[in-house]
């Protein structure tokens, strides 16, 4: 198997926007993206598998297997529609990362995608009381536009991004698409789920979309999400104990 995605539901598009949230520290793109296409009930049109993923299938409690993937949701806004793609993993390996966010780089094109908001957590190895919204963007034009939603552009020390959150927006730089990464402040560990910094994160993606969330149901979400959650740190943690160390201190991952 190569990386591949397979449409479930064709669907047009007007404007739309791509919004990625997986796995990675804190969990917090992936929350904040689950949470995203609960509370707005979007439609899942689209699964991506890949040979990049982990060598295992899921079992669930009826014995019946699943490959590890990741999913494409729609929703039809008034001024942009929106894509959200989330799922279980990311890629194992450097070069797989590339693949991937070249797979999903070339289906967001062919659906007419012209801006991505990739969603991650920023690790701070201490306890955050109130988390910051840090960001990112990949032309620096964009700052001007992202300028009033409390998002800390300041940060000097985020050294590199590695993974979905920072690839999509470097490859998608290549090819003349906007980029902004929304990084909530968080402890930093792996199996350490942060609803606080999927909330910030979440405040401040619904100003830029201009979406009505109802944020109070978070905690309660995240409960729920709770078994596709854990089975996603299982599968991160596998990847940072597989992913090569290096002298740098990466303090952002996926």
């Amino acid at each position: 198997m190569d990386t591949r995605i397979n449409v479930t539901e064709k669907v047009k598009l007007k404007s739309p926007i791509l919004i990625e949230g997986l796995p990675g520290i804190g969990n917090v793109g992936r929350v904040a993206a689950g949470y995203l296409v609960s509370e707005m009930k979007m439609k899942r049109f689209a699964e991506l598998y890949s040979q990049h993923f982990l060598p295992l299938v899921i079992l669930h409690e009826d014995a019946v297997a699943h490959l590890l993937k990741c999913e494409f949701y729609y929703y039809k806004g008034k001024k942009n529609d929106i894509i959200v793609l989330t799922g279980d993993t990311q890629s194992i390996s450097p070069e797989g990362h590339y693949d991937v966010c070249e797979c999903i780089l070339d289906f967001a094109e062919k659906l007419g995608v012209k801006e991505i908001i990739t969603l991650g957590g920023f690790a701070e190895a201490r306890e955050v009381s109130e988390p910051r919204v840090i960001g990112a963007v990949n032309n620096k034009k964009l700052m001007k536009k992202y300028d009033n939603y409390g998002i800390d552009f300041k940060e000097k020390a985020v050294g590199t991004v590695v993974g979905a959150s920072g690839l999509l927006l470097g490859l998608g730089d290549v090819r003349g698409i906007n980029g902004l990464c929304l990084m909530g402040e968080t402890l930093g560990l792996p199996l350490i789920t942060d609803p606080r910094a999927a909330d910030k994160v979440l405040q401040v993606l619904t100003k830029i979309l201009e979406l009505k969330l109802d944020l109070s149901k978070l905690e309660t979400i995240v409960n729920e999400m709770e078994e596709k959650i854990k089975r996603a740190e299982t599968i991160h943690k596998k990847v940072l104990r597989d992913f090569p160390k290096t002298k740098e201190d990466i303090r952002y991952i996926g």
